[in-house]
Order: C-alpha cells, then sequence, then structure tokens
C-alpha cells in the first residue's frame, strides 16, 4: 500500500543535497514550513538556490536558514520585508545573490516549471531593469518579455491536513504558492498539523492530490513566525 508518511521531520530532508535548488511555500509567515527549515539547517545542506515569496523575517525559518549562510542565491520577490534584517545586510556584503521577480511573474515561472512549459511572454517588467538582457517580442503592438519556467529540486510546504497518500489541504491563505510548488518540484516534502486516515479527506476539498507529494510528516501544533519573532527567538 502506498504510505508517504515519514516518522520524523530529520527524515523528511536529510538527501536534501549541497547546491540544491529549494522552493519554500509561504507569503510572509502563512503557510511557512518552519520546522522542515529548521530540519534543513540541522541537516546541514549548503549553497542552496531558495524560491520563497520573502526573505523571511527575525532570525527564525527562512531567515534563519538564510543566517546560517547556508543559502547562496534567493530567487524572491520581496528582499526586505517587515523584521527583515539578515538577507538586506547579506545580499550588500556580496555573501548571497539576488533573483528579483514581481510576484505575478514568480507565481507564473513555477506553474508554468510544474506544467512543463518552459517559458512565456508576460508585460511585465517590460522597460525595467528587471527586463534588462531578455528576448523582447511584440502581439498586437505591445512590448512582452521572455521568462522562463521555474523548477527545483525540493519544495518544502506546509499543509492544514494529510494523509498516507500524499493528499493535502491547506488553511485557507496558508495555500498561496504551495499547490505549484509541489508540481514544480522533483521532490515534494509536507508537513502537515493533522494527519488523517486514508479516505478521511473528502477528494473535493483536496487541494494537492498525493501524486505531486512525495514526503508527509506529521508537525502537531506547527510554530508560528510572528510568535517566534515577538519572543526574540533565533534558530540556530
Amino acid at each position: 500500500m502506498i504510505n508517504k508518511q515519514v516518522t520524523s521531520i530529520s527524515d523528511a530532508v536529510a538527501d536534501v543535497f549541497d547546491g540544491a535548488t529549494v522552493m519554500v511555500g509561504g507569503f510572509g509567515e502563512a503557510g511557512s514550513p518552519i520546522e522542515l527549515i529548521h530540519a534543513l539547517i540541522d541537516q546541514g545542506a549548503t549553497n542552496l538556490t531558495v524560491v520563497n515569496n520573502n526573505t523571511g523575517s527575525g532570525e527564525v525559518g527562512l531567515a534563519g536558514l538564510i543566517k546560517a549562510g547556508r543559502v547562496s542565491r534567493m530567487i524572491c520577490s520581496y528582499p526586505r520585508t517587515t523584521n527583515s534584517t539578515v538577507f538586506p545586510e547579506l545580499y550588500r556584503s556580496g555573501a548571497t545573490k539576488l533573483e528579483l521577480v514581481p510576484q505575478g511573474t514568480l507565481a507564473e515561472r513555477i506553474r508554468a516549471g510544474g506544467a512543463g512549459i518552459p517559458a512565456f511572454y508576460t508585460a511585465t517588467s517590460v522597460g525595467t531593469p528587471l527586463g534588462d538582457g531578455k528576448e523582447l517580442r511584440q502581439f498586437e503592438n505591445r512590448d512582452y518579455v521572455l521568462e522562463t519556467g521555474l523548477t527545483a529540486d525540493f519544495a518544502l510546504i506546509k499543509g492544514a491536513r494529510g494523509d498516507r497518500y500524499g493528499n493535502v489541504t491547506y488553511n485557507k491563505t496558508a495555500r498561496n504558492f504551495a499547490p505549484i510548488m509541489a508540481m514544480a518540484a522533483k521532490t515534494t516534502i509536507v508537513q502537515v498539523g493533522s494527519f488523517v486516515a486514508a479516505g478521511d479527506l473528502d477528494p473535493e476539498a483536496i487541494i494537492t492530490p498525493g501524486i505531486f507529494v512525495d514526503r508527509v510528516v506529521h508537525v502537531a501544533d506547527p510554530a508560528h513566525e510572528s510568535a517566534l519573532v515577538a519572543k526574540g527567538v533565533t534558530y540556530p
């Protein structure tokens, strides 16, 4: 029988290798897989390229991974947000590189990667520094810039409920980038707050089907980034 459940958070990320591209779900703290990211810090993989909407807050979660020197390149839309203190300094020092991508373009690049679409045209970034050096083409007398699809070696995402088949549901806006990241990664790892028996999830409510998920780990009472930041927690 199919069983994608792994028993520990450390086992879930054990094979993330140096130099891997890792997509990390979350829009700010909503849907951020804090425990998976902390397990990745403990695991030790380095020289990572990370795809996320932002660069984390405080010194926990994604910001903690960046602070630990494990991320050599960020692909994101908002590198500096509230309580974003780690990445800006590392970027200015040249320790971490940045590929800045408009948020809608970022989402479409991930979706395209998961759908097997190598590239697409968009009007976003035309005539700006973000469009410099990219192929331009006109459609109906309007310029469009060519953007490539994004794929990853691993995706770390957070779900609300999951089963042993890898079927996952989300808590409202905590869904954000997770479903498309699950499609775009070679190995998708999901932490869920509630692990249920096979058949307990309403098929009509499943957002990410198990075909796109490789591992599910149960994390009861997951941490919230804002609460950790407010307490001044750092990791590691």
